[in-house]
């Protein structure tokens, strides 16, 4: 188990690599929140390229140093694009980032998250609900999957239920899982970091958690699994934060929060605070 003097310096250490080289974090995502992910992508220093086209993705893959794959809006031809893409990254050895958003919700997403099992998403971030459901798709908790959990985007459970699932999946990608709440869950499955601040603003508008799943591919860049999902949950809950203090209502918050985002310092993300404890 790392610690958080340790954490703290890979933190450091990614953030000021992000700032220094501009890497390129391709995204397939969901149609409500291109902006917003790239957005928030070019905020936390990192470059932004968004295609839905299935030779576009493997082009992504081959020319930047991690992409994301995000299960919100859904077209016929993503049943190409995306496990295409995916297996790109998982045979270049490139990581990529999984946000199962809204699974449980049709038949073909649920099949393309099964598919996607094979190639071990290097970060997987998702609602409590998400999460657990995910887990029992893949078999990894010994427990046929109940997708009835899930409400559209919205989560029924706590970070806390699924912290058994969550800790489930990492040691199975071999990667990091993040669970998005009140206290943000992260782990890598050996050690379970959960990370304070944020705002309740945040979940008054739509795609913060779909904007962070691509900045986790950002970070992933320059960091391992577990460091990169520290780092883009840190991050948020920084911005997320400071954001609040200078707005009161969905629409200015959200304009604050993507400055709050590139105003964020590489101190600034490895001080907000983390506990940490073992899986």
């Amino acid at each position: 188990m790392i610690d958080s003097e340790q954490l703290k310096q890979h933190m450091v250490k990614a953030v000021e690599e992000i700032h220094a080289t501009n890497p390129m974090a391709g995204s397939i995502t969901n149609t409500v929140t291109i902006d917003f992910v790239a957005n928030a992508q070019l905020a936390v220093g990192g470059s932004a390229a968004m295609v839905y086209l299935p030779d576009e993705g493997e082009a992504l893959v081959a020319g930047g140093g991690a992409i994301y794959l995000n299960m919100g809006t859904l077209f016929p031809i993503y049943e190409q694009t995306i496990p295409r893409a995916a297996k790109a990254a998982h045979d270049a050895g490139k990581p990529w980032v999984l946000d199962p958003v809204g699974l449980g919700i049709g038949s073909l997403r649920t099949q393309l998250v099964n598919e996607l099992k094979q190639y071990k998403p290097a970060i997987v971030r998702g609602n409590a609900s998400e999460i657990i459901a995910l887990a029992g798709l893949w078999g990894l908790e010994g427990e046929a999957a109940d997708l009835s959990r899930v409400r559209g985007v919205d989560t029924t459970d706590t970070v806390d239920a699924a912290r058994d699932a969550a800790v489930a999946l990492a040691r199975y990608t071999g990667g990091a899982v993040v669970v998005s709440g009140e206290v943000d869950l992260i782990t890598d499955g050996m050690t379970v970091a959960k990370s304070h601040g944020g705002s309740p603003l945040m979940s008054k508008i739509t795609g913060c958690g779909c904007s962070q799943g691509g900045v986790l591919a950002v970070y992933a860049c320059a960091a391992d699994p577990f460091t990169a999902a520290v780092c883009g949950t840190a991050v948020y809950n920084v911005a997320g934060t400071r954001a609040a203090a200078v707005a009161d209502a969905p629409a200015s918050f959200k304009v604050a929060f993507i400055d709050e985002l590139y105003r964020a310092t590489a101190q600034d993300i490895a001080s907000n605070q983390l506990d940490l404890e073992e899986a």
